[in-house]
């Protein structure tokens, strides 16, 4: 048989695992994720960043003069000008199998006197894992907005609620009351963590590397420290300080648990809106179009968060894929290829879905239906159990111990129920009226006044995280 072998774990250029959408099976392709997100991960656009990696080495070698500055210029207008052609790239990778070399041929053939120099003294991973920083730093910057938008969303959302008064509940049980402004500027603070958070690790996250086959740099001779640098410079990020073959996977590691805490903080945000939304609680439900939506194929009657529970579903998967970079921390000697395949599936998919459902949570409370109407009907419910603090704060204002307190509301709530509620059972509590008159009890059982404080401490988050919604 006359020429190479074909592979068959390289899909040959034009077929539709490589450039037919209808070849598509992933649901990413067609069901999640924003396009322009996407689009970042794409086989063009990876390609593009290696072409910079290389065209920046070149730029750095001629300037310490290991290649003829007129070879650096051939190189980087090859790159810019876009003549290197993923269809080519593609044919070589499917007889070289590999994918570097195949970038690093397809750019030597069209660089001219430029071609003999391309790559020299590197090794794959210098450009792989350098173009991999350029591309996650293009994804830290729309999650950092993501975060940004949903904490202003929730910032707003805290603000118009913050004295609204609703139940707490603990154990699923009716707790004290809390203001429902309250309740979701806390939210808002673990989003601007998260935002913290991702600021944080960016400078740990975005570091490529240009120091040779196991990381010393040794195939740059002398000018191994100047080379580096000028090529991260040239691309804005920092050089693994002390890289293997590869950039240290505790770095993407890190990240990608990042990303599996803030799909726990969506996940936590969304089930609280699913059980709000319960017909029994009916507290808030997610936007809903009457005109045309429908809920079921049977129950013409539901409304159903399916937005909420779509997030619930995503973030699971996210935190799923932080398992696999930490065992990709686990390397033989100074590098194996146990990571690389995993990384061109999970990395894309984390980052993708992360920002689907961000963009998704943001639009379930920037059009959040909070009906107030239920939130008092249930913080009257049971009886008004939920007021019992206020009066046993009162009664040990007026000499009453704490513990006397706390039995006296404790015997006399077993019997409060809707017809016979908390007001009245402590009105004709000979105990209770001992130390509080009606009019006292009527006003410590006020929700409105209750969650005053609430509300206040609202006021002080707000004004701690909007001003750096602005950044």
């Amino acid at each position: 048989m006359d020429g190479p072998r074909p592979s068959p774990y390289i899909p040959a250029p034009g077929s539709a695992t490589v450039s037919d959408p209808t070849g598509a099976f992933c649901p990413l392709d067609f069901r999640y994720g924003r396009p322009e997100v996407r689009a970042l991960f794409s086989r063009e656009a990876r390609l593009g960043r290696a072409l910079r990696v290389e065209s920046a080495l070149a730029e750095a070698e001629a300037a310490v003069g290991m290649i003829p500055p007129a070879a650096a210029a051939a190189i980087t207008a090859a790159v810019e000008t876009g003549q290197v052609r993923l269809e080519r790239v593609e044919a070589l990778e499917a007889s070289l199998r590999h994918d570097v070399m195949a970038i690093t041929r397809a750019l030597a053939e069209v660089a001219g006197a430029g071609g003999a120099f391309v790559h020299l003294g590197a090794t794959s991973a210098d450009i792989t894992d350098t173009a991999l920083a350029l591309e996650l730093a293009e994804s830290v910057a729309i999650l950092d907005d993501d975060l940004r938008e949903l904490l202003r969303t929730l910032l707003d959302l805290a603000e118009r609620e913050r004295a609204t008064p609703a139940v707490g509940r603990t154990h699923g049980q009716h707790a004290v009351p809390i203001s429902f402004g309250y309740k979701i500027a806390v939210a808002a603070a673990e989003v601007g963590r998260h935002r913290h958070r991702l600021r944080e690790l960016s400078p740990r996250l975005l570091v490529g590397k240009m120091a040779g086959a196991v990381g010393t740099g040794a195939g740059f001779g002398a000018h191994g420290v100047e080379i580096e640098r000028r090529v991260m410079d040239r691309l804005g990020l920092a050089a693994d300080e002390a890289p293997t073959q590869i950039v240290g996977r505790d770095r993407i590691a890190e990240f990608t648990n990042l990303l599996a805490l803030i799909a726990s903080t969506a996940e936590r945000l969304s089930t609280e809106v699913r059980n709000l939304q319960r017909t029994e609680i009916g507290e808030v439900a997610e936007t809903f179009d009457e005109a045309t939506q429908v809920g079921s194929s049977t129950m013409a009657q539901k409304r159903n968060p399916i937005l909420s529970e779509n997030i619930s579903s995503l973030a699971r998967l996210v935190r799923a894929f932080a398992l696999p970079p930490m065992e990709n921390m686990v390397q033989w000697h100074e590098r194996d290829l146990a990571n690389s395949a995993n990384e061109r599936i999970v990395l894309p998919h984390a980052i993708v879905l992360a920002d689907d459902l961000l963009v998704k949570l943001t639009d379930v409370f920037g059009h959040l239906e909070v009906h107030r109407d239920r939130l008092a009907a249930n913080l009257a419910g049971a009886g008004g159990l939920a007021m019992t603090e206020p009066l046993m704060l009162a009664l040990v204002e007026r000499g009453v111990t704490r513990s006397d307190a706390h039995e006296m509301l404790r015997r006399l709530t077993r019997g409060a129920v809707a017809d016979r509620p908390l007001a009245a059972l402590a009105r004709s509590d000979p105990a209770i009226t001992a130390h509080l008159s009606g009019d006292e009890i009527d006003r410590l059982l006020d929700p409105a006044r209750y969650v005053e404080y609430a509300a206040e401490k609202t006021e002080r988050i707000i004004t701690r995280w909007r001003a750096e919604t602005a950044a």
